[in-house]
C-alpha cells in the first residue's frame, strides 16, 4: 500500500532539513544590485501613493470641514522649518521617484 501525502510531506521536509541546503528561491542567495533596489523602490512608491491617495480622498469624504480648515490648523501649530521641509521631503519623494523611475522604465 502506499504512503499517504502527509507521511511524503513529512519525508520531504525530514531529507530538505537534514541536508542544510536553504530553500530556493531564498534572499541569502541573491547579491543585491542597482535594478532589483530601484524595482522594489518603485513598487514601494506605488503602494505608499496608492495608499496616500486613497486615504486623502477618504478623508475629504468623511471629515467635516473643508481642507482650508484643516491647512490652519497644521500652520497654527507653528512647526519648525526643518519638520515642514522634512514633510515635503516625504510628500515630494515617492511621486518624484516613481513618475521619473516609470519615465525611465518606459524609455
Amino acid at each position: 500500500m502506499g504512503t499517504t501525502a502527509k507521511e511524503e510531506m513529512a519525508r520531504f521536509w525530514e531529507r530538505n532539513t537534514n541536508s542544510n541546503r536553504p530553500l530556493s528561491p531564498h534572499v541569502t542567495i541573491y547579491k543585491w544590485s542597482l535594478p532589483m533596489a530601484m524595482s522594489i523602490t518603485h513598487r514601494g512608491t506605488g503602494v505608499a501613493l496608492s495608499l496616500g491617495v486613497s486615504l486623502f480622498g477618504l478623508a475629504a469624504l468623511v471629515l467635516p470641514e473643508q481642507f482650508p480648515h484643516y491647512l490652519a490648523m497644521v500652520k497654527s501649530l507653528s512647526l519648525g522649518p526643518a519638520l515642514i521641509y522634512s514633510a515635503k521631503f516625504a510628500l515630494a519623494f515617492p511621486f518624484s521617484y516613481h513618475t521619473w523611475n516609470g519615465v525611465r522604465h518606459l524609455v
